[in-house]
């Protein structure tokens, strides 16, 4: 019997595990600067330090390098697949008498639950390819980003809009009872599906546009790495292109995730939107929301200038911008951007959460660096977003997170050292930071386990300075709301420790 992609997956799956070709022994094996030239798509130095590796070294140059490999090399690698069924399985093809090369990328991963092997078609970072219209895109920034950005606390069904090869449905399959992923091309729903089955997993896999395949169904959680290119409004390629202007997929996805979501439900999405003369971007993306029953903690992680962002996606289709063709395209483009008055393309992340009350939206800027996952932080953040609708802050005794620092900015003055500023900083989590007052800097210092409530503190805080009490509380309420759903500050009822279910982590303002 002929050999076919998924039928080939046990005896593959044998091959790699015999050889460990997994994420851990291949950062052992290849060392962390080869590991890292791996990332940057830089051959040499992986190819060097695969010389020594044996069958290991071989499925690097074979799947990862997209190298030439000796077929005896190859099928000593692969055993106990044969050569023959792999070339019949199109996962390498004989490139000349005694040689084989890789048809599609494989490689392992560590989503956090071990290592997945993920299959995608070759992306040309190794050895030139074309792009084709169906081309299934592999593990790439956007999708780790997701994947540090989702949150992993049990859920029971999961769905994953536009999974592509599949690498956040295996992700997804570490923390949830079910996973269902859907997308609009078959190659995607192919390669999804042989992705499983190395990984042994079980994944409902779907074929439709966006939400068509599980119309009139609800899941705990949605992740979704959607075709958000802005762009024309036509289809080049299929992972990045909707067929919507501008921003339209984003906004379709924001507009309908809700929908699909059980109370409760989170979603993580990536998304684009456009920046418009005269327009702020918040209320842009917050019109996409419904008055009622969703919260939303919207993030922008990056603004590209237009000229920028049309020669990157150019170059990611496989489209030379200083040909004519490309020329061409670059302009229409352009002048598309121009005709709609677009100032800039921001990405981010969108975390949307399924409510019965009225609507509350959070949009702000995360574009400084930081290293800690933001998925599981989402997840935090909403929970302080609960607390504060079920309790009054004045009747709540806070406290310092322990990662909160507090700095103190002196520049050269007249006269020595000029204070300039004074702020709050977070040192773990999206690391944000909150600029404050004196007076500010006085309330969180008397913010200690089992101390008083912010109404006492204020009430200390007034008599000492001689300010009205009332306007002081006022002025608190609001920075400390803002310190809270950050998690610089964190709540403790008076009257005794908080059980461990109530105690809050981290997140802030524009940096």
């Amino acid at each position: 019997m002929t050999a076919t992609l998924l039928s080939a997956c046990p005896l593959l799956r044998a091959a790699f595990l015999r050889c460990h070709y997994d994420a851990d022994s291949l950062l052992e094996a290849l060392g962390d600067a080869a590991h890292a030239a791996l990332g940057r798509g830089e051959p040499a130095p992986v190819r060097m330090a695969s010389r020594d590796l044996g069958e290991l070294g071989t499925l690097v140059r074979l799947f990862l390098l997209v190298d030439d490999v000796d077929v005896r090399d190859a099928a000593a690698a692969l055993a106990p697949l044969s050569i023959d069924d792999a070339v019949d399985a199109t996962i390498v093809t004989r490139s000349g008498p005694d040689v084989v090369r890789a048809l599609v990328d494989i490689r392992p991963l560590d989503t956090g639950s071990g290592t997945r092997w993920v299959v995608s078609d070759l992306d040309g970072s190794m050895r030139p390819a074309a792009t084709a219209p169906d081309h299934v895109l592999g593990v790439g920034q956007a999708s780790l980003s997701l994947l540090r950005g989702t949150p992993t606390t049990p859920a029971e069904h999961v769905l994953d809009v536009g999974t592509g090869c599949g690498v956040q449905a295996v992700h997804a399959a570490g923390y949830a009872r079910s996973v269902t992923g859907t997308d609009i091309s078959p190659r995607s729903m192919l390669l999804a599906a042989v992705t499983a089955a190395l990984n042994e997993m079980t994944l409902e896999l779907l074929q439709g546009s966006w939400f068509e395949p599980v119309a009139g169904r609800r899941f705990d959680r949605i992740v979704a790495n959607p075709p958000f290119v802005v762009g024309l409004g036509t289809v080049d390629h299929s992972y990045r292109d909707s067929g919507l202007d501008l921003d339209g997929a984003s906004k379709l996805m924001v507009e309908q995730t809700p929908a699909h979501l059980e109370p409760g439900g989170i979603a993580v999405i990536l998304a684009s939107w456009v920046h418009v003369e005269g327009e702020d971007w918040r209320s842009r993306v917050a019109s996409w929301l419904p008055d009622h029953g969703v919260d939303a903690w919207i993030l922008q992680r990056d603004v590209a200038d237009p000229a920028l962002y049309v020669g990157t996606w150019l170059r990611d289709g496989g489209v030379d911008p200083r040909d004519e063709a490309g020329s061409t395209r670059a302009q229409m483009w352009l002048e598309h951007f121009a005709a709609a008055e677009v100032t800039g393309i921001g990405f981010g992340f969108v975390y949307l959460r399924k409510t019965d009350l009225p609507s509350d939206v959070l949009a702000e800027d995360l574009r400084h660096a930081f290293d800690d996952p933001l998925g599981d932080e989402a997840v935090d953040y909403f929970d302080r977003l609960t607390f504060s609708r079920e309790h009054d802050y004045a009747d709540t005794v806070f406290e310092l997170d322990p990662a909160t620092a507090l700095e103190r900015v002196y520049l050269p003055g007249d006269e020595g050292w000029s204070l300039e500023v004074t702020r709050v900083h977070r040192g773990n989590g999206p690391n944000w930071q909150h600029e404050i007052d004196d007076l500010g800097a006085a309330l969180l210092a008397g913010m200690t386990p089992g101390g008083l409530t912010l109404c006492e503190l204020v009430e200390l805080l007034a008599a000492a300075h001689g300010i009205d009490e009332t306007a002081l509380l006022d002025a608190s309420s609001t920075l400390v709301a803002g310190l809270h759903r950050h998690g610089l500050v964190r709540p403790r009822r008076a009257g005794g420790p908080v059980p461990a279910a109530e105690t809050f982590s981290a997140t802030s303002q524009d940096r």
